[in-house]
């Protein structure tokens, strides 16, 4: 579990980030949600330690990042895994390669063991015969699948996605998020995703944060937003006549 505690972040004059408290869910996709510039990028940072906050506590199983050491953040992010939106794969080096990179940096199994562990997560996401191909050789959504077995390599307890769905088709972007809840479930992992994907948020939104203009506006789950009378939330959901439309046939019921 992840707990953010009356958390602030300024730039200069500007405060980005109004004192946002919340709970991230173990065994749960937990979902980041809100307007271009809205201040969910950098919550994200905050978590992760790619930005300081100004002041308030982000809370690992009760072990305070914030006011670690530089040395214990460094072990701390062991136990994190990362998926941006890119994919962000190392294109001179194959899928395998690529999945082993935590392995040979971070672990101190053999090479057999680190092969043997970057195929089984490999297995996880259905590539195996890929393992040798170069990124380029593959398509964008099997690029994405590389970025999640990378991940998942070293067994994080928490997963952070950055926009997994970025630049992918429809289909490929529910075979990503399936993929996300059944490995958060498997592994029993805190997973947090910031995601514009209104498809992410109906379909694997288990404990949704939909941050405002830096503070936190609402948190629930999917089933929860059909029926919510938060305006804001409503008109960043449904903001296409089409969602419209499918809301009020469903509360009409």
């Amino acid at each position: 579990m992840i707990e953010v505690k009356d958390l602030y972040k300024r730039f200069d004059d500007k405060e980005v980030l109004k004192g946002i408290s919340t709970i991230f869910e173990d065994g749960k996709t937990n979902l980041i949600i809100g307007q271009s510039g809205s201040g969910k990028t950098v919550l994200m940072k905050n978590l992760v330690g790619l930005l300081e906050p100004t002041s308030g506590q982000v809370l690992y199983d009760g072990r305070d990042f914030v006011a670690m050491s530089k040395h214990e953040k460094v072990m701390m992010r062991r136990e994190m895994g990362m998926i941006f939106q890119s994919a962000a794969l190392f294109d001179s080096l194959t899928v395998l390669e690529n999945v082993m990179f935590p392995l040979d940096m971070f672990s101190s199994m053999t090479l057999r063991e680190r092969q043997k562990r970057a195929m089984d997560c490999l297995a996880r996401v259905n590539l195996v015969g890929a393992e040798q191909k170069f990124p380029g050789e593959i398509s964008g959504g099997m690029q994405k699948r590389v970025a999640i077995a990378r991940a998942i390599s070293l067994n994080p307890k928490y997963l952070f996605c950055d926009e997994p769905n970025s630049g992918l088709d429809p289909k490929t972007s529910l075979v990503i998020d399936e993929l996300l809840h059944s490995i958060t479930r498997e592994f029993k992992m805190t997973t947090i995703i910031n995601t514009h994907d209104m498809n992410s948020v109906m379909g694997i939104g288990e404990n949704i944060i939909f941050i405002y203009e830096g503070h936190k506006e609402w948190q629930g789950v999917s089933a929860d937003i059909m029926q919510s009378t938060n305006k804001r939330l409503t008109d960043f959901i449904f903001a296409s006549d089409l969602l419209k439309e499918m809301r009020t046939a469903v509360l009409a019921k």
